[in-house]
């Protein structure tokens, strides 16, 4: 898995998570990544950080690794303390919220590519965030 720092036209900056560098590339020609704040599918990569070398040859300090961690951490306690968890069910119940048969509620789930599609042409709004799972 790797992440890359991306960014649309409009400066709107987010990262992706790929399975590698060829992966991100067929995503980007066919269109699949978009920003999550605008849509624009025009995305390009940004440089990311750098790791410093400490003077103990075995061990090396990423500054970026170690401050990621720490907002993924709050990001994924925020999600888990706020938000509803639907499971599978989640593109059903936004569209049940969004139609008005169910009063609002922050929700969290997973759904299929179909049914992402289906919620972008109703007019649902939702984010994608990835979930790095605990068990490793």
């Amino acid at each position: 898995m790797i992440v890359f720092d991306l960014k649309c036209p409009q400066g709107h900056k987010f990262e992706g998570w790929f399975d590698d560098s060829s992966a991100y590339e067929d995503q980007k020609d066919r269109g699949l990544i978009s920003c999550p704040v605008c849509n624009d599918a025009d995305i390009s990569k940004m440089p990311t950080a750098f790791s410093i070398k400490s003077s103990h040859p075995d061990k090396t300090i990423s500054l970026q690794q170690n401050e990621s961690a720490r907002i993924e951490n709050k990001i994924a306690a925020f999600i888990e303390n706020n938000f509803d968890n639907v499971g599978p069910k989640f593109a059903t119940e936004a569209l049940k919220i969004h139609y008005g048969v169910t009063e609002p509620r922050n929700i969290r789930g997973t759904s299929t590519q179909e049914e992402e599609k289906t919620l972008k042409e109703e007019g649902v709004e939702f984010i994608k965030i990835p979930v790095v799972s605990d068990d490793g």
